[in-house]
């Protein structure tokens, strides 16, 4: 199969290209994509090198499947002109996330929506991709009224002048910087532009694409996002108050057999979920887990992946996958 990946210098198009090689996805040729600057320049695979190409260029190679990981400026305008070609995008930005006419999909929650029809497939937001796989499971016994959300997000979110501006400041040395204040022994509880509201974009996006992707309106949620000066992966802690009351040890053994989870949470060995246990892994690891003793119904859990992995590149894979898998790419 002929793959693009476009964004393929960048962050997460880095990532992608090393899923796809470690997940072995059928790539009998690469299209790897950039910016007009990077044309020319080579990228490797799987020991191969391969020019990049012009996004014209790459629409005229007629690859399969395009994993748009390039802004979401680059998105608006070019997805629809891959799409039109019959080339089916996966895009790793905002664009298209919340339009009622694009699919939104984390493959273990919502994958049976897709059709071969869906050209542009929307892979959304690194923080709730990892929030909901380890909802659904729990939402499907016990039905979710309530989600309150704190995120501690890596630097690595924000790409590679955020993880610069961290390792500068460790070193003592005055360089570009990605935020306003330093990140280094500091937190900063701001993750994209505040709205009108008094929300930044980056909890707004929680709350909105939340209910799309598990298909209920009904699931209210309320988000606190915070950059934290670490790089690994992202972690949340979630409180998340039931319709239905719960068992623990039943929680834990959803949690356990659901796909693309990780349960580590033994307090008597003080053991957990942490972004470097996290790092270069594609589950969603899940501990702390009890009971909110403040009302019913209600349970405090704390989850973590990598952000740049399940957060965003594996999961535009394991979309492909399933594509190819049900035969609609």
């Amino acid at each position: 199969m002929k793959v693009a990946v476009v964004g393929a210098t960048g962050l997460v198009g880095t990532k992608m290209l090393q899923v796809l090689a470690e997940r072995n996805f059928p790539v009998t040729e690469l299209v790897p994509v950039a910016s007009e600057r990077s044309v020319g320049k080579e990228v490797e695979f799987k020991g191969k090198k391969y020019k990049v190409v012009s996004m014209t260029d790459a629409i005229a190679a007629k690859p399969a499947v395009a994993l748009f990981s390039a802004g979401g400026g680059t998105s608006t305008e070019w997805a629809p002109k891959f799409a039109e070609a019959g080339i089916t995008v996966i895009d790793n930005s905002s664009a298209w996330r919340m339009d009622p006419t694009k699919k939104l999909v984390v493959p273990e929650v919502n994958a049976d929506v897709l059709t071969a029809a869906d050209k542009v497939i929307a892979n959304p937001n690194c923080s709730t991709i990892q929030m909901v796989v380890a909802l659904q499971p729990l939402h499907k016994k016990y039905q979710i009224k309530r989600v309150v959300v704190s995120t501690y997000q890596s630097v690595t979110g924000t790409g590679v002048k955020a993880v610069d501006q961290l390792l500068n400041e460790r070193k003592g040395i005055v360089g570009e910087m990605a935020y306003k204040y330093p990140i280094d022994l500091n937190v900063i509880p701001q993750i994209d532009v505040f709205l009108e509201n008094g929300y930044t974009k980056e909890e707004m996006k929680m709350v909105k694409e939340t209910c799309k992707i598990m298909g209920d309106d009904s699931i209210r949620v309320t988000a606190t996002t915070v950059r934290i000066p670490v790089m690994g992966g992202h972690s949340e802690s979630v409180n998340v108050e039931f319709a239905n009351d719960f068992d623990l040890n039943e929680v834990k053994a959803l949690l356990s057999s659901a796909p693309g989870i990780v349960v580590v949470d033994d307090p008597a060995t003080q053991q957990y979920p942490m972004p470097m246990d996290a790092h270069e892994k594609d589950d969603v690891f899940v501990g702390r887990l009890r009971r909110d003793e403040t009302q019913p119904n209600t349970l405090n859990m704390w989850i973590v992946s990598d952000n740049l992995r399940k957060g965003a590149a594996t999961n535009a894979v394991q979309i492909a996958e399933y594509l190819q898998g049900k035969g609609l790419l």
